[in-house]
This record gives C-alpha cells, structure tokens and sequence, in this order.
C-alpha cells in the first residue's frame, strides 16, 4: 500500500521527534503552508512554545515565499536570543530541505542559533 503525499510527510515527521525525544533539546519547528510560513522554539518536554515567528506577525505582503521564509528565519533567531536559546534541534516536520525550508534554516544560522 503506498502512503498518500501527507501520510509520508508526517511519518517523516514521527520518526524525527520520536528521535529528538531521546536526545532532548529544544526544537525548531517550521510549519509552511502556501500563502505562510511559521515557526516555534519547543521545549524539550514538548509542552511550552519558547518563542515564535510568522509571516503574519512579520506583517509580509506575500508570505508563501522564500524572501518571507528568510525574513521569519531571521525573526526567529532574534526571538530566541530575547528567550536565552542558542542550541536547538531543527524540526523540518516532514518537509523536505529545500526552497522554503532550506531559506528560513540558513537565516536562522545566520541569526545565531546553532543547529
């Protein structure tokens, strides 16, 4: 039986967070849809959002691109410096690195955080 595109995306995604469970650090987890992009600084626990950036918060015009993806990296990275976090686990949930995704990461190195 082959997975729908999403079922494969979010058992991607399952396995990651099973994984980062063990190790437990703070994660970094993206959400894209296709007119926005989110992202949220977890706690190790799971259970408290640390700090958090959007392409709605940043009020962009079109936030379904990589300039806005680039733009929240960069809010996101200072939104953890305000919480203290320099070290987080990078959550992609399923999304493969790249367009999107691969933007708002290396912004976000860039920015400070270490992953």
């Amino acid at each position: 039986m082959k997975l729908s595109k999403k079922q494969a995306r979010l058992r991607r995604a399952t396995k990651f967070r099973a994984k980062n469970r063990e190790v437990g650090v703070e994660r970094l987890c993206v959400h894209k849809t296709s007119q926005h992009i989110y992202a949220q600084i977890i706690s190790p626990c799971g259970t408290k959002i640390l700090a958090s950036a959007s392409s709605l918060q940043e009020k962009i015009k079109n936030g379904g691109n990589k300039d806005a993806a680039t733009k929240v990296g960069i809010a996101i990275a200072k939104a953890a410096k305000t919480a203290k976090i320099s070290k987080v686990a990078f959550d992609r949930s399923g999304f493969k690195f790249h367009g999107r995704i691969k933007s708002l990461a290396d912004s976000a190195r860039d920015g400070g955080l270490e992953f």
